[in-house]
């Protein structure tokens, strides 16, 4: 069973000190953030981290994952801070790691599901779903809007972008598990939306019961679209 889900954005700038004198400019995103993930998690539940990945697989709390890439050399574990874990996640969950600690301490025993292009006919998938029927679980799933939002944006303007973030905000507002199930892969992709993959995951997910959907944040301060929300299972 899953109790709710908490929808956040994965980029490496939600961490200040990337963002160094910026930082501020996404405080009231990281608020948003707190917010989602605090509202849906809850003690002796299992929290399953899902973001998008080279190959799907899933990771234990022990699994680190690094932003040295983008110049922050700190390690992030995943839901355990114990020596040995693989440094293995892939950013999306890195960023999401991150945001759990934040918000829950090092200690929440969180595990992840990377979702790469393999993930329908993956072991992850059955193991995913397997967790699903038989544990209490609450999702927090990572994931940006399109990367085409405005001139500035990473892949510059598409004017499909705004269209295409919109109908994600709405289905998130509605509970909607249907219409993130069935989100285009190819337009994701075309758009730079990279939250596409888990979205879907999530959505085949949740789609077996109903949620209550709020949206926490819906912006676009770099022609990138953040979007935080929660869902939580009604009745």
């Amino acid at each position: 069973m899953i109790s709710g889900a908490a929808f956040c954005p994965q980029p490496p700038v939600l961490v200040p000190k990337l963002a160094g004198s910026a930082a501020a400019e996404l405080d009231d995103l990281r608020t948003a953030c707190r917010t989602a993930i605090t509202s849906v998690a809850r003690p002796a539940q299992q929290l399953v981290l899902l973001g998008a990945g080279p190959t799907s697989m899933v990771h234990s709390p022990l699994a680190r994952g690094t932003l040295a890439g983008f110049g922050l050399s700190d390690e992030v574990h995943l839901g355990a801070p114990t020596c040995g874990g693989a440094l293995e996640l892939p950013v999306s969950l890195t960023v999401g790691a991150w945001l759990v600690r934040e918000c829950l301490g090092p200690r929440s025993g969180a595990i992840g599901v990377s979702i790469g292009p393999d993930f329908p006919s993956s072991a992850a998938a059955v193991e995913l779903l397997r967790m699903a029927e038989e544990s209490d679980l609450a999702l927090i799933v990572l994931g940006d809007g399109s990367a085409r939002r405005s001139i500035a944006a990473p892949g510059h303007l598409d004017d499909r972008a705004e269209e295409f973030d919109a109908k994600v905000v709405a289905a998130l507002a509605s509970g909607d598990a249907e219409t993130l199930a069935e989100l285009d892969l190819a337009r994701g992709q075309e758009l730079m939306a990279t939250g596409v993959p888990a979205w879907r995951a999530a959505g085949s997910l949740l789609s077996a019961q109903t949620y209550v959907g709020q949206v926490l944040a819906d912006v676009a301060p770099y022609g990138v679209g953040y979007f935080a929300a929660t869902w939580l299972r009604d009745g």
